[in-house]
């Protein structure tokens, strides 16, 4: 099940809210809990026995690890839990890429296991090892209401797509919460404004990413290709970021307070940078779960380097079970040193726009990876970017596509500044009447607009992706 659907939108939501308001206090965790089963389970009923694995197994570790404290056997309990945890993981999400790997390598013919891979495995893997670390570290208390945890595990609005949610972050949210009118009108129009950014944003400019990814690479204009890649920056952002708003909101109506995911990535003027507001929930987990752990900056800067790679690595095989996003992974650690030897330094004292344009370039090439699997399609089509396959800069297929969805790139390019948030802040601190009843009509009615036009989209288009079953 999807937020962008209508069995999502006029099915599960509608009756999962009607019941969640209408219970005591006491009773509302149990259906949110149930609640988030059933949304789980819709697509692979077989799995929601996975997740409530996982959900029990680190609640009794959680409780085993405190109860011995400072004992030898607390650092135990913390290793089962991490090894149970990435053998899940691995087992789901990697076999098959090691066995095609294997069978490529050494002309092997074993067979693959074929399991398909369950969703938001990689973000409540990712949840539950959070919790285990900051219980034996002290940074948090161990749950002692397996349904306050199971909660946490298995909630709904951030289960499929993230924020990854530490467990101090809503642990007090767990035990008591409560929502107001106020929060609940912010909670909903933050969900349609992710709502919009889907459906209305990123399912289009994937239609021209799609188009563009299908032609033959060979017959590629360089004007083709920067827009085909543009477009899937367009979308990938859109939709990250739509299904992280959809969750945010969610969990505001629910009395939640959820971290922000996305900080408008794209004026990013270093690549540091980009990745203090691209996906903000993985980059601090893996910042304070792998990078901090291992050292960080602490011993040096040989071995700070050997850390970055390591945590880059692992950001790049977290995404998916392919060679591309290992590569993936390596291309950001690459600039990442760079920035730390001696870029960063030089993006300091030079003009912001030099920074901002190196930073994109940069980032746009990365989505090329992440994007096509086979190495040959990637080659390809980084060659059609920088004009070597012999096509030239510009041909018709090119200006058609650009002249077809000229508006819609110029309005997702809007969409990724901070022009919108600019205006509405200079509105809403006006002291001039109309200023002020222009920032109210338009609270009122620029949800609203986009709530319909999202509706007849999901109702009429057949073009909806999924992007996270990678996940």
């Amino acid at each position: 099940m999807v937020f962008s659907s209508v069995l999502f939108l006029f099915r599960f939501l509608p009756i999962f809210m009607i019941c969640y308001f209408l219970v005591p206090r006491n009773m509302k965790n149990l259906v949110l809990f149930l609640g988030s089963l059933v949304f789980y389970a819709w697509g692979e009923p077989v799995y929601i026995f996975l997740m409530l694995f996982s959900t029990i197994s680190d609640f009794v570790w959680g409780r085993l690890i405190e109860e011995y404290r400072g004992e030898d056997r607390s650092r135990i309990f913390l290793l089962c839990s991490v090894v149970i945890n990435l053998f899940i993981l691995g087992f789901f999400k990697y076999a098959d890429f090691l066995l095609q790997t294997v069978n490529t390598v050494f002309g092997t013919s074993i067979p693959l296991l074929g399991l398909p891979l369950p969703i938001g495995i990689s973000f409540y893997t990712f949840q539950t090892m959070s919790y285990v670390i900051d219980v034996y570290r002290g940074d948090a208390k161990a749950q002692r209401n397996i349904l306050q945890f199971g909660v946490y595990v298995t909630m709904f609005p951030q289960l499929i797509a993230g924020p990854i949610l530490k467990y101090h972050q809503v642990e007090r949210y767990l035990q008591d919460r409560h929502a107001g009118m106020e929060t609940i009108s912010y909670g909903v129009k933050r969900f349609v404004t992710g709502l919009a950014k889907k459906v209305l944003l990123a399912n289009n400019l994937g239609l021209l990413w799609q188009q563009v990814s299908a032609l033959e690479k060979s017959e590629m204009s360089v004007l083709m290709a920067w827009l085909g890649i543009a477009a899937f920056a367009f979308q990938i952002y859109f939709d990250f970021s739509g299904y992280s708003d959809m969750a945010i909101g969610l969990g505001a109506i629910l009395g939640f307070h959820f971290p922000e995911n996305f900080n408008y990535p794209y004026i990013a003027a270093s690549v540091k940078d980009f990745w203090h507001r691209w996906h903000i929930s993985l980059s601090t987990w893996f910042k304070e779960y792998v990078y901090i752990p291992l050292g960080g900056n602490r011993k040096g800067l040989p071995r700070q380097i050997l850390n970055i790679l390591i945590v880059w690595t692992l950001t790049g095989i977290w995404h998916g079970a392919g060679w591309n996003f290992l590569f993936w992974g390596l291309w950001f650690a690459l600039f990442l040193i760079l920035e730390k030897l001696f870029l960063g330094e030089i993006l300091k004292n030079a003009p912001v726009v030099f920074g901002r344009v190196y930073t994109l370039a940069v980032v746009l090439i990365s989505w090329v990876f992440f994007a096509l699997e086979k190495p040959g399609e990637i080659l390809a089509y980084l060659q059609a970017m920088f004009g070597l396959n012999g096509v030239g800069l510009v041909n018709s297929k090119a200006l058609f596509f650009g002249n077809e969805y000229l508006v819609l790139l110029v309005i997702a390019l809007i969409a990724c500044l901070p022009l919108g948030n600019h205006l509405v802040h200079a509105l809403r601190s006006s002291k001039t009447g109309p200023a002020m009843a222009l920032y109210r009509l338009g609270e009122k009615v620029i949800p609203a607009a986009l709530l319909v036009l999202s509706i007849a989209y999901i109702v009429d288009a057949s073009y909806n992706p999924f992007l996270y079953f990678r996940f």
